[in-house]
């Protein structure tokens, strides 16, 4: 018999969900005081309980409101998941939590900047790649390329892996940024 538990689920002990859960990833999208010390509360909620955090991005993006959104791309089971919405609304900076993965349509992009070192035809590999990926190049000189690259994630990590071979030097990526789809504003969304 084996009792191996597969990579992409977790057990878990508490009596109410005796079964294995799927790990999953989600979107979730919080609207906060722009206010010193708020990210560092959002942040500290993740840690002090061990969650982690596979992407993150933060803006004003409210000026009037003095309001900032902050994405954060997470991974969990279904019940831990909803623990980290329901800790994230009890916030006193909060205004509203909302899962871009559970709330219908939404769209998410990053954009990297890749440095990749090369000549001959490795330089020329780097641009075919590029042209095949729509990325931009942003500066060029006679031994290097930095393209920028703008999409969805996995979209941005194969044009990386693929760039490996010819001469990547160096990588630096923004974080997923994310909007629900549709007229409504976040205030006005099922959380």
């Amino acid at each position: 018999m084996n009792t191996a538990t597969p990579a992409n689920t977790a057990t878990t002990h508490y009596p109410a969900a005796a079964v294995d859960q799927g790990i999953e990833t989600r979107t979730l999208c919080v609207l906060v005081d722009n206010e010193p010390g708020v990210l560092a509360r959002v942040i500290g909620l993740f840690s002090g309980r061990g969650y982690n955090i596979d992407s993150l991005t933060v803006s004003e993006t409210e000026h009037q409101k003095h309001l900032s959104r902050i994405t954060i791309v997470t991974r969990g089971t279904p019940m831990v998941l909803e623990q980290i919405k329901n800790q994230l609304d009890r916030l006193v900076p909060v205004h509203r939590v909302v899962d871009l993965s559970a709330g219908g349509p939404a769209i998410a992009r990053e954009l990297a900047m890749v440095k990749v070192r090369g000549t001959g035809e490795m330089r020329m590999e780097a641009l075919r790649l590029a042209d095949a990926f729509r990325a931009r190049v942003i500066d060029a000189t006679t031994e290097s390329f930095v393209f920028e690259i703008t999409g969805a994630s996995d979209k941005i990590e194969s044009f990386i892996n693929l760039m490996i071979p010819v001469g990547l030097v160096e990588v630096s990526r923004t974080g997923v940024v994310a909007i629900a789809r549709g007229p409504e504003a976040m205030q006005d969304r099922a959380g």
